[in-house]
């Protein structure tokens, strides 16, 4: 059996007025696949996605990327490869406004990698591309559009090539015309055989689509997972089943 892009075993998580959001949450994400994480709002999700991207240690449990351990018992605390070996584009692209979209997404490769800032350009340039986004590189991010926005940071995302892009509700800000096309430009990433994805939506028909496999959050467990073949087949769980008529 290969080595997973990402697998998290028996994740749990408590805030301290809130309690419990995660319970023994343990997924498995194949390479060059898309995962669907979905529920209902307060599902834990985010939470998930949050814990899977290095930001919110998990109380316990563990997490491997690319077959090392990155959290849990015996992890090395921190590890920068690690930590940029996993994209996030979280729901506000939160870009730098002095910067060109262009330089926005050349910033980290030259800064974090070390690439000379010709290197960097040509890697941002790369990045902008796969994004649908090559054209916009000389605009500043008060000249572009919600949807243009979350794309240029897709794009700063991958800058980095990391192992696995992790997705918060990418278009959740969004009104229904972006959010079909920062969508369309997921569906296309998750047909590129080198990106391997996490994403958090709501979107059911983006998940039908562009997703291989799926996990469903219920009260800050993992109720169900599979095959998105699944999704399509009614009386399977009854929290699912209302999941879906609500979406």
């Amino acid at each position: 059996m290969t080595t997973p892009a990402l697998e998290a075993q028996g994740i749990s998580k408590r805030w301290p007025r809130t309690g419990a959001v995660l319970e023994d949450c343990s997924l498995r994400v194949e390479r060059r696949t898309v995962h669907a994480l979905i529920g209902s709002s307060g599902s834990g999700k985010s939470t998930l996605l949050r814990c899977l991207a290095l930001l919110d240690p998990p109380d316990s449990g563990s997490i491997r990327v690319d077959g090392v351990l990155a959290a849990g018992e015996g992890a090395v605390a921190a590890d920068p490869n690690l930590r940029r070996s996993i994209g996030v584009v979280f729901q506000e692209p939160s870009l730098f406004t002095h910067l060109t979209a262009l330089a926005n997404v050349a910033l980290a490769p030259h800064r974090v990698l070390g690439l000379d800032p010709g290197d960097a350009h040509e890697r941002a340039r790369r990045a902008l591309d796969r994004v649908h986004a090559l054209h916009l590189g000389d605009r500043h991010p008060e000249a572009l559009s919600g949807g243009e926005r979350q794309r240029v940071a897709m794009a700063r995302a991958l800058a980095m090539e990391p192992t696995v892009l992790l997705c918060d509700e990418p278009t959740s800000a969004l009104d229904p015309m972006l959010t079909r096309e920062v969508m369309a430009v997921l569906r296309d990433l998750a047909l590129d055989a080198g990106t391997t994805m996490v994403v958090v939506s709501h979107d059911m028909e983006f998940v039908t689509a562009a997703a291989d496999s799926f996990d469903f959050l219920h009260a800050g467990r993992i109720r169900i997972s599979g095959s998105v073949d699944r999704l399509g087949t009614r009386g399977v769980d009854d929290e699912l089943d209302r999941f879906l008529q609500r979406s």
